[in-house]
């Protein structure tokens, strides 16, 4: 007997362990010969087309480079031994190919460093060399690549400091470069986590409404702040191709730079204080400064105070002068925007915000360009004559493109007024070409722009290019694909060659470049990328729509498992993979914008790998929210959320394609949140797969996702949403996985230990996983590859072995 009752004792212990140690696994062979795959390279090319740049990297970080030291400050994460992003993406290889050349006939760039780790490239002006920085493990290089002779040699030591923006910035006759460098007198950095007190950290609410939401990588105390700041400053000096380089400006915090298109001037935007404990550093004082091209200050233009305080809402905003830029078509004009409204969307208003221009010498007021009904949303330049301006406005999703000529004798235009999540409706974007002065603006021929959009429609996608004349207003097609099985998307047109960039992809053939004469209706191909994926080639993919119980038609891309019979059609276990969005009209949320013909890329955090498991995958699943007129879509929200996935599982059930007692329901960041209400909420699903995700809404009090409201003017909508509030109802077994180091607003690792706390002590079936180190988007090669281990583990136990006799 007593050996009995010390076997269940035994038992008993083993089911309630509370940590399990494991060390980094592997997923089954099938998924692992999908993700360790090498990547095609991202490609450049200059405007003139006559070079091709090939950079290729590394899929994945190690999990020893996410261990390196890390600084996390003021929204920003550093590697204070290199000064530059502990994040950052690095490429490894540049290749070169002169597009005269014939295609495979690009070469490695001469005199590159052994192991590279390249990044910020920079045109040079005329668009013949590059310029790049190489992280080395004692800091951060200066490189030129000069394209012509395919070479590149260094012309810094390692000493620039790549913490902030604007790292590089080429001279207009592109002889020099600005660079940010390490100051002589920076401060050693305080070990704040060994550092003895000097006293509390104290934080002082005034009485205003400072209503932010729940950023990560604050500032805390005054260690951090210190910190900050020695990481921050930097030495401006401008490098020389050939001989030594020179101070332009003093040590400072500089974040933004960017020099006149004439390059006679130079806008500088510095750091100040007091900085903030509440938001991250893009909302810390600022200083911008014009100074010649010789380092000589001209005038101050703006003095932004800390923006702690703002009026609620999206599209609120500073009274401040915003949107400091130099005007692309003008020599060195300078354009800003400011508030009618006082950045407060609640205060009723005609306009909301006015666009003004400054000449040289930059003083006092600017005069008035444009004045804006929505929120100032981006302007597009094309000559003295012509400009193109945007507005939006999130409550009603509106968003309007005017032109209007900016020298004064015409009043500004409407072109197009419409509903931005209306995707059939979208005219496309303005193709943009180099002036004179070497800057982006609209390419125009007598009047005529020209137009290249997506072309989604009830019967597909055709992408077109349109000629549109900004007088009249009258479109002309110029071209539309035609392809039903692949997919063309354009990227570019040269009206004086009419000669298209496109790229070609189709479900099994990766994506390539190719141009595209319509004038000769001729195709010349560019690259020849080959599918690197070739075990899911044959799966069977398909585009299906089905509707809501409410009639709401609804779309998601199915893919069956490798080798399936569709005559017998065996019912296999299936995987939903999803993200919510919020619609505030029936119309745009029913539209399709899934293409077959897309090509199949099982990314890191795909589900698609579980075709070559024997299941059934529903990804992309169209789960629209709406709130229509005055309801807000989070009003109705776990109604809809479980409308859209019966809607779903019936699809495929109807199709005979799926068992519908193996179903199981997964999603990333407000996917995640996605998956726990639905299984609180119904019996659906066999399992869920919850990644990265927040689950008390209370923690997050002052809006989330597309919620602009706090939780005290909609409490029951933040506790009704929370599936922290409902984790007695959970009955249904669900993978919690989340980076330990997650920098995402409002996603706090903090929100999956406590979810999990709660499951747990109800008596839930549940496994919480952390990755060490990790983001909110995973990077390391072992982190994905457990990752992957642990969702397939799950889906066999709970899903596709599921006893479904009980």
């Amino acid at each position: 007997m007593r050996l009995y009752l010390l076997c269940l004792l035994l038992l008993a212990c083993t089911c309630v362990r509370a940590q399990e140690k494991l060390d980094y696994q592997l997923p089954p062979q099938e998924i692992l010969e999908l993700v360790d795959v090498p990547l095609a390279p991202t490609v450049l090319m200059d405007h003139e087309r006559k070079y091709m740049v090939l950079l290729y990297r590394d899929a994945f970080k190690s999990i020893a480079e996410l261990s390196e030291t890390e600084l996390r400050l003021g929204g920003l994460r550093i590697d204070p031994k290199t000064n530059i992003g502990s994040r950052q993406t690095y490429y490894n290889d540049v290749k070169v190919r002169p597009l005269s050349s014939a295609m495979g006939a690009e070469r490695s760039l001469n005199g590159l460093p052994a192991a590279p780790r390249l990044a910020n490239f920079t045109w040079s002006p005329d668009q013949r060399m590059i310029a790049l920085t190489n992280t080395t493990p004692e800091g951060v290089e200066v490189w030129v690549a000069d394209l012509g002779q395919g070479s590149a040699r260094r012309l810094t030591e390692a000493r620039v400091n790549a913490n902030l923006d604007d790292v590089l910035n080429w001279a207009e006759d592109g002889q020099s470069i600005l660079v940010k460098m390490l100051p002589e007198d920076r401060q050693e950095l305080i070990d704040a986590a060994s550092a003895v007190p000097t006293g509390p950290t104290i934080s002082v609410a005034t009485g205003e409404k400072a209503q932010n939401r729940t950023y990560q990588d604050l500032l805390t105390n005054p260690n951090d702040e210190h910190n900050f700041e020695q990481l921050a400053r930097s030495v401006l000096y401008r490098v020389p191709l050939q001989g030594d380089a020179e101070e332009f400006l003093p040590a400072a915090m500089y974040d933004a730079i960017s020099y006149s298109p004439d390059g006679s001037y130079v806008m500088v935007t510095t750091l100040e204080r007091p900085f903030s404990y509440l938001v991250p550093y893009d909302r810390f004082p600022s200083t911008t400064t014009i100074y010649t091209a010789a380092g000589d200050s001209v005038q101050t233009v703006a003095e932004l105070p800390l923006i702690e305080v703002l009026p609620q809402g999206f599209m609120a905003t500073t009274t401040e002068r915003r949107s400091i830029q130099w005007r692309d078509d003008r020599p060195a004009t300078l354009v800003y925007v400011q508030a009618l409204d006082g950045g407060d969307p609640e205060r009723e208003a005609d306009y909301r915000d006015e666009v003004y221009q400054l000449e040289a010498p930059f003083a006092g007021e600017g005069a008035s360009l444009i004045r804006l009904r929505n929120r100032y949303a981006g302007l597009q330049w094309g000559d003295d004559r012509t400009a193109v301006a945007y507005d939006r406005w999130f409550d009603t999703r509106n968003l309007k493109v005017y032109t209007f000529d900016p020298s004064g004798q015409d009043s500004a235009r409407v072109l197009f007024d419409r509903n931005y999540q209306d995707s059939y409706s979208d005219p496309g974007s303005f193709v943009t070409t180099r002036n004179a002065l070497g800057s982006e603006v609209l390419a125009l021929e007598d009047g005529t722009a020209f137009l290249i959009g997506e072309g989604f429609t009830a019967e597909g996608q055709f992408p077109f290019l349109h000629a549109i004349d900004l007088a009249s207003q009258e479109t002309e097609e110029l071209y539309r694909s035609s392809y039903t099985n692949r997919l063309e998307e354009l990227l570019d047109y040269d009206p004086s060659t009419q000669r298209l960039l496109v790229r070609e992809e189709s479900a099994i053939d990766y994506p390539n470049y190719y141009f595209r004469d319509l004038a000769g209706e001729q195709t010349q191909q560019l690259t020849d990328f080959d599918n690197p994926f070739r075990s899911l080639q044959d799966v069977h993919k398909e585009v299906i729509t089905y509707e809501r119980a409410d009639g709401l038609e609804l779309s998601g891309t199915l893919y069956l498992p490798v080798g399936y019979d569709t005559v017998a059609k065996e019912k296999m276990p299936m995987i939903l993979w999803a993200y919510p969005r919020e619609f505030k009209d029936k119309a745009s949320a029913a539209q399709t914008t899934s293409n077959p013909n897309q090509f199949t890329y099982p990314s890191y955090g795909s589900p698609l790998f579980w075709a070559a498991r024997g299941y059934v995958v529903l990804d992309d699943a169209a789960f629209p929210i709406i709130g229509e007129g005055d309801e807000e879509p989070n009003d109705s929200f776990r109604d809809q959320l479980v409308g859209n996935a019966r809607a779903a599982i019936d699809a495929v059930d109807a199709m005979g394609y799926v068992d519908r007692e193996r179903v199981a329901v997964g999603g990333h960041s407000y996917g995640a949140f996605m998956v726990a209400n639905l299984l609180s909420h119904s019996n659906l699903f066999a399992a869920g797969i919850a990644r990265s995700g927040a689950y008390n809404r209370t923690l997050t009090p002052f809006g989330f996702q597309s919620e602009q409201r706090s939780y005290w003017e909609a409490p029951e909508v933040y506790n009704t949403m929370s599936p922290f509030m409902h984790a007695d109802k959970m009955k249904t077994p669900l993978l919690l996985i989340h980076g330990e180091a997650d920098n995402n607003s409002g996603t706090y690792p903090l929100q999956s230990e406590r979810y999990f706390n709660a499951l747990k002590g109800l008596g839930a079936t549940v496994r919480l996983v952390m990755l060490p180190k990790e983001s909110h988007g995973y990077r390391a090669k072992e982190s994905i590859l457990h990752m992957l281990w642990e969702q397939d583990q799950w889906l066999e136990e709970h899903v596709k072995n599921k006893d479904v006799s009980r």
